[in-house]
């Protein structure tokens, strides 16, 4: 199949030379304009479901991506080292704060909170969980740290009542060596 868009990095482009007064800077409404008009027309196109699906697959790529541009001098660090840098790569990018609730490294299972969450802090009260994007960049993260899969499903959400983001992301394969253990 021949494609048009497959993202690597250097797709982003260079901001400084493309955007010398404007910089990298832009309003969060206008990343909300483009993310919720994209899922409005993903969700009528192909139902609810695959919509959900998509986002979370888009937010897994995402991830990937975002760790080995921001976080990859971070792989073989104690996973507390690795926590803290991505807290502050988080917050200083203005995703958002990062809080971990529980940890089990034995287990793989952990209950993380994003507070301020770019893609859904403010929204109305829909009584849904809408931050599939985020489930998937989370999954992704925890994936690329230590090379064995995660499932990451939010539990609590702005939009649905709640005043932060709450994930629970859980090891789904039992096949490699733990290594944040």
């Amino acid at each position: 199949m021949e494609r048009n868009y497959e993202f690597t990095w250097d797709i982003i482009g260079d901001i400084k030379a493309g955007r010398p007064n404007l910089g990298n800077l832009v309003d969060i409404t206008l990343y909300r304009l483009l993310q919720y008009t994209f899922r409005d027309v993903a969700e009528r196109q192909l139902g609810t479901e695959a919509c959900d699906k998509l986002f979370y697959d888009a937010g897994f790529l995402a991830g990937k991506f975002f760790f080995d541009h921001f976080m990859s001098e971070y792989k073989d660090k104690p996973f507390n080292e690795f926590v803290a840098q991505l807290q502050e790569t988080l917050k200083t990018l203005g995703i958002g704060i990062l809080r971990i609730e529980k940890a089990d490294t034995e287990k793989g299972q952990f209950v993380l909170t994003v507070s301020e969450d770019l893609d859904c802090s403010g929204l109305p009260d829909v009584g849904l969980e809408v931050c599939n994007y985020d489930e998937g960049f989370i999954a992704a993260l925890f994936f690329k740290y230590t090379g064995i899969e995660f499932a990451a499903k939010e539990v609590d959400c702005w939009a649905s009542g709640d005043r932060t983001c709450r994930f629970e992301v859980n090891r789904t394969c039992r096949f490699e060596v733990n290594k944040i253990s």
